[in-house]
């Protein structure tokens, strides 16, 4: 029995449907887990809870690292902001990787630094390192600088955790702006856990048009520009709808690289942050895992679903378009690394549930929905559309994307409400109409093209040029 060419579009045209509708289940049942975990945590979290660890003498002493690439925009209010941290005990761990502009000499002249003699260990190979400097100032006697040469982000992270003083870190992207109580609320899973904790990270928000002050924010803006905006409902679906999810089920392979805890001598066991990947923070947490799951040691990855950390994220299409050919590669590579894990019952729910997901839906989603969309054509070159069933199925489509994100929206409402003007949330809805039809596609040819330079072998993180949150936001 030969096989007709309608034959195989309707074995296509099958195959792309059964896949959204796993996608759409797949979504559906991260919002149901995650509305369950919010609940929770706001039932057995407040604020006397954080007044009572600031008061406690045993909270462990934490090293907070923070990489420094052309900063210099931004430096010297990021660093006010660490320094004002409200936790009992820390280190600042500033590591300028071989920056081209002013990053170091505005750290010396305003913090006035000088180069001691100190003595560390290479735990983990990295670049030469050009110096290490304290303030004399005794005001800023928790604050360390280390200068090295240029070696990636990768690179920088592991220098700090060389020369750091504490058991635990915590990695931070330098243009950050913490909330005030971050660190009390993301140590929290390293005390309260009978198992080992090795991880934990938090909510990551946009802080593009909001005011800043003193390293804090003082108002909660929605950003001006479509481009953040968009962001702005997507960061709600990451980690509202998504990690907190994967958390609940302990799914977790990713904690943001902008804002992250770690054991330290987990961190060195499993060899410290790859150069070799421009996703470094996903794959660390993969390793440190798949390490601790291969010696049977029990273990627990922490997250707190709680905003923590206010960053900037890309304002214009460019560096968005690399931003997330970065994303993409750094997944794919991570996945690649680690792909004797994926279906793999001996790591239980991260070989059975996690790392499938990721490959289906994560890393191979804007491959599949590009080809979906290259099979269209096809079809319509051809006169083999159904219009009733395709407008019907695009319509379903649209609508889920609308009402998952304004789900997410109404999530942020029901949780922490840090958009207060009943204005801000009808514009984030209009955005949410807008998303699927104007910013979707872009970020899906941006993905494509991320999985092209992986197969041409290509390393860089590109280019990130920042527009500096202090600039004009600051009153």
């Amino acid at each position: 029995m030969s096989i007709t060419f309608d034959d195989i579009a309707n074995i296509a045209s099958w195959l792309f449907l059964v896949y959204g509708i796993l996608i759409c289940l797949g979504y559906l049942f991260s919002a149901i887990f995650s509305i369950f975990e919010i609940r929770d945590y706001k039932r057995s979290n407040n604020y006397k809870d954080e007044i009572a660890l600031l008061q406690a003498s045993e909270l462990p002493p934490v090293s907070i690292l923070a990489p420094a690439y052309n900063e210099g925009l931004n430096i010297v209010e990021n660093v006010r902001s660490l320094l004002t941290i409200n936790y009992p005990s820390f280190e600042i761990v500033i590591i300028n990787d071989g920056s081209k502009d002013d990053t170091m000499q505005r750290l010396i002249e305003e913090y006035d630094l000088e180069k001691q003699d100190y003595l560390f260990h290479y735990f983990i190979k990295t670049k030469t390192i050009r110096g290490v400097y304290k303030s004399k100032n005794t005001a800023f006697k928790n604050l360390l600088v280390i200068d090295k040469e240029n070696g990636g982000k990768a690179d920088a992270l592991n220098t700090g955790i060389n020369v750091c003083s504490h058991d635990i870190i915590c990695c931070i992207d330098v243009d950050c702006i913490l909330e005030y109580d971050a660190m009390l609320k993301l140590i929290k899973p390293f005390l309260n856990d009978r198992k080992k904790v090795i991880a934990s990270g938090g909510v990551i928000r946009v802080a593009n048009s909001c005011v800043i002050e003193d390293g804090r924010i003082i108002e909660v803006r929605l950003p001006e520009k479509f481009v953040a905006r968009v962001q702005v409902i997507e960061y709600f679906r990451a980690f509202l709808m998504g990690r907190m999810a994967w958390s609940r089920i302990d799914g977790l392979l990713l904690i943001s690289g902008a804002f992250g805890m770690f054991d330290k001598q987990i961190a060195i066991e499993a060899g410290g942050y790859n150069h070799n990947t421009v996703g470094e923070d996903m794959e660390l947490l993969v390793r440190m895992r798949r390490m601790m799951r291969e010696k049977n040691i029990p273990y627990k990855v922490g997250f707190v679903p709680d905003p923590l950390c206010w960053t900037e994220v890309p304002q214009s299409w460019e560096i968005l378009k690399r931003q997330r050919n970065r994303w993409t590669r750094g997944t794919a590579e991570t996945l690649l690394l680690h792909k004797k894990m994926i279906f793999n019952p001996k790591y239980g729910v991260l070989g059975v549930l996690s790392t499938p997901f990721w490959l289906f839906f994560e890393w191979m989603a804007p491959l599949i929905e590009f080809s979906g969309t290259i099979f269209f054509i096809f079809l319509l070159w051809f006169g083999l559309i159904s219009w009733k069933f395709f407008l019907t199925f695009l319509l379903v489509v649209y609508a889920f994307a609308v009402l998952f994100s304004i789900t997410a929206l109404f999530f942020e409402e029901y949780s922490f409400q840090q958009y207060k003007k009943p204005k801000y949330i009808f514009t984030l809805i209009g955005t949410a109409f807008l998303e699927p039809i104007v910013y979707h596609p872009f970020v899906m040819w941006a993905a494509v093209r991320g999985n092209w330079d992986l197969i041409i072998g290509k390393k860089s993180w590109g280019e990130m040029t920042r527009t500096g949150l202090s600039k004009s936001t600051k009153k």
